[in-house]
């Protein structure tokens, strides 16, 4: 499956959570490029956007390598077989550094608007896709947190591996694609996977937010 744009894997992720139309909805979207889809979403099932955002710890050795993930609340998801031959001091400080750049993220794309109240509500996590899913597992957990009427996850190619760790953490995983095998990237699946910046992103959650 090959999508032109995020645009267009948001329209069509939107049409399959069409029977999500009639419920208390709101939708959360991975920064940068789940907010694309995000939108689409959001447009389509009348909700709200925001956005749960969630960074990976690097190994010290080898910082594109995921250890761990770390979301706005709540302690971070990690590897334990890789956290337990580092420096826990070292983790800690990385913990810590990372919390205050999601802060500022956050600060940065809403000013002082306060999240969303999502408690009894269908909360809907969205991104662009995953490969680890490290990430987004961070994120269900944050929002779980939160307690949710149900915790969705909406992505449009999933590795098969990765689904079944999702499925057990969400109440259900919407996915145009689960793939055996997986391409390795999540560029892979797009035609068109320029890199989301800054400005788009708060032009697309005031062109949700603010509607009439």
């Amino acid at each position: 499956m090959l999508f032109n744009n995020r645009k267009q894997a948001g329209t069509k992720l939107a049409d399959a959570l069409d029977k999500f139309k009639d419920e208390q909805v709101v939708v959360f979207a991975l920064p940068r490029g789940g907010v694309v889809l995000g939108v689409e979403i959001a447009k389509k099932l009348h909700a709200p956007l925001d956005l749960v955002i969630t960074k990976k710890i690097g190994h010290p050795m080898n910082p594109e390598y995921a250890i761990c993930a770390v979301a706005e609340e709540g302690e971070p998801l990690c590897n334990p077989s890789e956290v337990a031959r580092i420096d826990s001091g070292w983790l800690d400080s990385e913990v810590e550094r990372i919390r205050q750049e999601i802060k500022r993220r956050r600060q940065h794309y809403f000013g002082k608007i306060k999240q969303q109240n999502i408690e009894g509500k269908t909360a809907i996590i969205v991104d662009d896709g995953i490969a680890t899913g490290f990430t987004m597992m961070a994120a269900i957990k944050e929002i779980t947190m939160r307690k949710p009427k149900q915790v969705v996850v909406a992505v449009p190619v999933t590795p098969y591996d990765t689904a079944k760790k999702l499925k057990s953490m969400a109440d259900e995983l919407v996915s145009l694609h689960i793939e055996r095998h997986y391409l390795g990237a999540v560029g892979a699946y797009y035609i068109d996977f320029r890199q989301v910046e800054d400005n788009e992103v708060m032009a697309l959650l005031k062109s949700v937010n603010n509607a009439p």
